[in-house]
């Protein structure tokens, strides 16, 4: 018979997972719709009693996003105009119901190529707290997600947060999704971009893409070429078809690869021409 153990301490979850290999729940809205009509057939560690890793503060380093934080909340926080992005792919994670009970980091570790988390949180450079008994390791989130439902972390380890450095300058961000649909759809291709900009013109800027590649990809060519360029002209009009060389568009029955590869570089000259605007 499968175990279901929810711990009420992190200490405890650490031993639990360093004692044995156990599947590892938070909101469960990816596990239990992938197990319709199928008996529990493995270890379940529940981690939704964890009250330490839950809610979002605010560090000296930046901000960080408890594990067990669920969409609802981190929309709900008062948070800067750099988290917009991630804001916005927030309201797109499935209904209102999966929004209260999933969680940023269940998201992440799920892995999915058309998550709507990832490409947010790829543009705000965020980074993952992994714990074990051995101690805490810190990992860039393109480390982290290695590929379609794997990451690195290791089986005794827990994703006990996500961690958002503080930009340099004042910085805002902005998401936007395709589906086939407005509202409860999988991605075709979505687009997160962050810029931070000093009198008139951008100082950085991050741009990653979603649903069009095994893994969210950043577009470093991109994101040089609107480098000290003013944000009043249109910061869509820089965006080039080379710059999305590292994209890797998929097959399937919701689109083609040319389609997501077309669709990704008119998402991302939108995204950008709206950041400007409101810059």
């Amino acid at each position: 018979m499968a175990l279901y153990l929810r711990p009420g301490r992190t200490e405890e979850a650490l031993e639990r997972l360093a004692a044995a290999p156990l599947t590892v729940l938070a909101g469960g809205t990816d596990h239990y719709p992938a197990r319709v009509a199928k008996p529990l057939a493995e270890d379940i560690l529940d981690i939704t009693a964890l009250d330490a890793l839950r809610g979002i503060r605010t560090e000296n380093e930046g901000w960080r996003i408890g594990a067990t934080t669920t969409w609802t909340r981190l929309i709900e926080a008062k948070l800067p105009p750099l988290f917009d992005a991630l804001k916005q792919a927030a309201r797109e994670v499935g209904g209102a119901q999966i929004q209260n009970a999933g969680t940023v980091a269940g998201n992440l570790c799920n892995a999915s190529p058309a998550a709507d988390g990832v490409p947010a949180l790829l543009a705000l450079d965020a980074m993952v707290d992994l714990e074990s008994l051995k101690g805490t390791r810190r990992l860039k989130l393109d480390e982290f997600i290695l590929g379609p439902r794997r990451t690195a972390r290791r089986a005794d380890e827990l994703l006990t947060a996500i961690v958002v450095p503080k930009p340099r300058l004042a910085a805002r961000s902005r998401f936007l999704k395709l589906g086939a649909r407005r509202y409860l759809v999988i991605s075709i291709a979505m687009v997160a971009a962050v810029i931070e900009v000093e009198r008139g013109r951008v100082a950085a800027a991050r741009v990653a893409v979603g649903a069009c590649s095994p893994v969210a990809q950043r577009l470093p060519a991109l994101e040089a070429a609107l480098a000290g360029e003013s944000v009043d002209d249109g910061l869509g009009r820089h965006v080039r078809t080379e710059h999305l060389a590292p994209l890797a568009p998929l097959e399937d029955l919701r689109a083609s690869a040319s389609y997501r590869r077309e669709a990704a570089q008119t998402l991302v000259a939108r995204c950008l021409n709206a950041l400007g605007s409101t810059a």
